[in-house]
């Protein structure tokens, strides 16, 4: 089995996207709740590129999390499905060799996803299952599609892989 070996400076790209997405999702009044559009999520998009975007966003998920009105549930379970959503994204995106490819697989991957943040607020706030599935599902798209472009453009330019 390969283990993940970090260097400072995978160390520092990790701890920048971890900060950046904790900074976007405080900053952004709809980051929380049954309807949300939480913008940090366009991140997602990084981690079909290399694993160590997976911790890193699981990472700050889970701080981001500790202002959530879920709670502790929601810094487990929000940050739990980050980390399977991420690990999908990666796994699925190791067979995919273009950058839209890779892409399409991750807005796919998160948008179908969003069920765990449903089922969150159905079991903890009395939410509707589907109509909470379809809003989040909503905003998660919009926040990965439109940060899949910012990752394309940004990829033409960084190779994210290293």
């Amino acid at each position: 089995m390969k283990t993940l070996k970090l260097n400072t400076a995978d160390l520092v790209k990790a701890g920048v996207i971890a900060a950046l997405y904790i900074a976007l999702t405080l900053l952004n009044p709809l980051s929380y709740g049954a309807i949300q559009f939480r913008f940090s999520e366009f991140l997602n998009n990084l981690a079909p590129f290399n694993k160590r975007y997976i911790w890193a966003l699981t990472l700050g998920c889970a701080i981001a999390n500790l202002n959530s009105p879920l709670g502790i549930y929601d810094v487990i379970f929000g940050s739990l499905g980050t980390l399977a959503m991420t690990t999908i994204s990666y796994l699925l995106g190791k067979h995919i060799k273009t950058v839209i490819g890779k892409l399409a697989i991750t807005v796919t991957v998160c948008t179908l996803m969003s069920w765990s943040v449903a089922l969150e607020y159905y079991l903890l706030s009395n939410s509707p299952f589907w109509a909470t599935y379809f809003t989040v599902a909503l905003g998660e798209f919009g926040a990965v599609f439109f940060g899949a472009i910012i990752v394309f453009v940004l990829n033409t330019r960084i190779d994210l892989t290293k």
